[in-house]
């Protein structure tokens, strides 16, 4: 089940958060203050996907870009979790509430992820080269939703 994501899930989202980042390198800075960094600024809104048993077992967000659409950020899928299409469904959640253009942005060492994002039909339209991914990341890839 998709719902809104609560201050009460913020815990686990974290604790979901750190295990992507160990299995998959995502985020590829970790930061100072996870449940701080899972509420961006300009955010429109987050979701969670539950487990049968309503464990947290995925994340979504989307936040106002400056063109004045919308882009899909912190989206994550526990590692036990995974290969159940879960990333896909929360993918398409944001796709659909969405009341604007949707993009979004992803480092090009989450290979998962533009894999997910390339197979759900994403066009990438640019790569922007970064400084901040260390020996992790070289660049951002832009991606644009089906049609």
């Amino acid at each position: 089940m998709i719902r809104e994501r609560t201050e009460a899930d913020l815990a686990s989202c974290a604790e979901i958060l750190r295990e992507v980042h160990e299995a998959a390198g995502y985020p590829v800075n970790w930061p100072t203050d996870p449940t701080r960094w899972l509420t961006p600024p300009g955010m429109l809104g987050a979701w969670v996907i539950t487990t049968d048993d309503g464990s947290v077992a995925g994340h979504v967000v989307l936040t106002a870009d400056a063109s004045g659409g919308a882009l899909v950020e912190r989206l994550f899928v526990d590692p036990k979790a995974t290969g159940g299409g879960l990333g896909r469904r929360l993918l398409d959640h944001a796709l659909a509430v969405a009341d604007r253009p949707v993009t979004l942005e992803v480092a090009d060492n989450c290979h998962a992820a533009i894999a997910l994002y390339q197979r759900s039909g994403w066009r990438e339209t640019g790569r922007s080269p970064v400084d901040w991914g260390g020996d992790h990341a070289s660049a951002v890839l832009h991606f644009e939703p089906p049609n």
